[in-house]
């Protein structure tokens, strides 16, 4: 069974940094689209940023320059480093992953309503 445990959230003034992980199990991780994906209260999911297996990224407009993406393929993991962090990035952040030929192109990972695999979620609270 496919497994995705996030991990890595918490609360931050405005400016600060945090470290998102995603451990995950069950499957040939390597080979995989993976990504991060937030909803806020009221809101809908909005994709923040995807790693395809070769290593391309992509990054949601609003989080350009402020966030970084990586994937350890040998440990199993994808990080989220989210620096300058806004109270609009307050949300639950939740691992997903799609297997090999879900997409032309890995922007196409931010824009799909639904995934494949998901992790429980964490959440992002950032106050003013």
């Amino acid at each position: 069974r496919v497994q995705l445990v996030e991990s890595g959230g918490g609360s931050v003034q405005a400016g600060g940094s945090l470290s998102l992980s995603c451990a995950a199990s069950g499957y040939t991780y390597s080979n995989y689209y993976i990504g991060w994906i937030r909803q806020a209260p009221g809101k809908e999911r909005e994709g923040v940023a995807a790693i395809g297996r070769g290593g391309d990224t992509v990054f949601a407009d609003s989080v350009k320059g402020r966030f970084t993406i990586s994937r350890d393929n040998g440990k199993n993991t994808l990080h989220l480093q989210m620096n300058s962090l806004k109270p609009e990035d307050t949300a639950m952040y939740y691992c997903a992953a799609d297997p090999p030929g879900s997409f032309l192109w890995i922007g196409q990972f931010l824009s799909r309503p639904t995934h494949s695999e998901w992790g429980q979620g964490t959440q992002v609270t950032v106050s003013s």
